[in-house]
């Protein structure tokens, strides 16, 4: 089958694609630089130069295709553009859902993310959860926004969404990745105690697949195989090296102090800080969710957190980044 990809060269995206390839699909990737098409090339895809917010290349890219996987976004915390991100994840989905309803694609499979779900602080978070009425960061609002463009302006659009909570595995350093690198590399300095959902970057793109295989139209289904407190993470992944991982927990309050110091001093050098008061919130509001309706009706089988961990530990280690500044 001919299948078309955006996002292709992210982590995600470098996921679907290659198990999309490895399953025998044609598949078209769109290509932002020479870079990304390079690497779209060497994972199987035929590379479209072209960029997510210009029709006419997102026309060419879906023309003749099947299925169609929008996994193209921006997701960053303390952005100085919010109006990009904006542009990005919901003008984008725009457009994209314009060019496969105008080249009659049988069904766009959009990457939406869990925090669409707007859970409530402790709640254990379905598909089916009733938004909190307001958004912690940026990156909620608009992927939020998107998912209600997707489904309400299908207008005859076969569109499946999937929900992944953080992805983590081999190929993921960046974002709450990192967390993870710091703590193996023994440079976090503190944390706050709350609660993580992640699933396995091989379940997330498998999860892709199986909801454009035995997804029902306009229909969300949430990617999440575990839930850690972030005390139990860090026991795990002291069990798990060959040191004691031991960053101390501070109180919320004095990192948000933090945060406002730190937000003030890049403020004026014009930088993007490392941590901000929205990073804060949605840190300490902590997530639980549940991915058991993926396995039910897609047939999802989730690898154990511990197998997670420990690939990512190798990756990193045959990465070079454990020693990496």
């Amino acid at each position: 089958m001919r299948v078309a990809v955006t996002g292709g060269s992210g982590v995600v995206g470098t996921a679907v694609t290659s198990h999309l390839v490895e399953s025998g699909h044609e598949v078209k990737a769109l290509a932002h630089s020479t870079e990304s098409g390079a690497k779209l090339a060497s994972l199987g895809a035929t590379p479209i130069p072209g960029d997510v917010l210009d029709h006419d290349s997102i026309r060419s890219l879906v023309d003749g295709c099947e299925w169609v996987f929008h996994i193209a976004g921006v997701n960053q915390m303390c952005t100085r553009d919010p109006n990009h991100m904006w542009r990005v994840n919901v003008e984008g989905t725009r457009i994209m859902m314009s060019a496969c309803r105008d080249a009659r694609v049988s069904r766009m499979i959009h990457t939406s993310s869990v925090v669409t779900l707007g859970s409530q602080k402790g709640e254990v978070a379905t598909e089916f959860a009733t938004h909190r009425g307001f958004y912690l960061s940026e990156y909620e609002r608009t992927k939020t926004e998107a998912e209600r463009l997707l489904f309400s302006e299908a207008r005859g659009l076969d569109v499946v969404a999937v929900n992944p909570s953080s992805v983590q595995g081999p190929g993921r350093a960046t974002g709450t990745g990192r967390i993870l690198l710091n703590a193996t590399r023994g440079r976090l300095p503190f944390l706050i105690d709350t609660t993580v959902s992640l699933v396995d970057i091989d379940d997330c793109a498998r999860g892709h697949l199986l909801a454009a295989e035995r997804g029902v139209a306009g229909e969300r289904y949430l990617l999440s195989g575990a839930t850690l407190t972030m005390r139990e993470a860090v026991a795990l992944l002291s069990e798990m090296t060959d040191h004691h991982v031991s960053p101390r927990f501070l109180p919320t309050s004095v990192i948000y102090a933090i945060s406002v110091v730190v937000e003030l001093v890049f403020g004026v050098i014009r930088r993007q800080p490392p941590i901000c008061r929205e990073a804060v919130r949605v840190i300490n509001h902590g997530h639980r969710y549940d991915g058991s309706r993926a396995t039910r009706e897609l047939g999802l089988r989730y690898t154990p957190v511990r197998e997670t961990i420990r690939r990512t530990l190798e990756w990193f280690a045959d990465e070079g980044l454990l020693h990496r500044v």
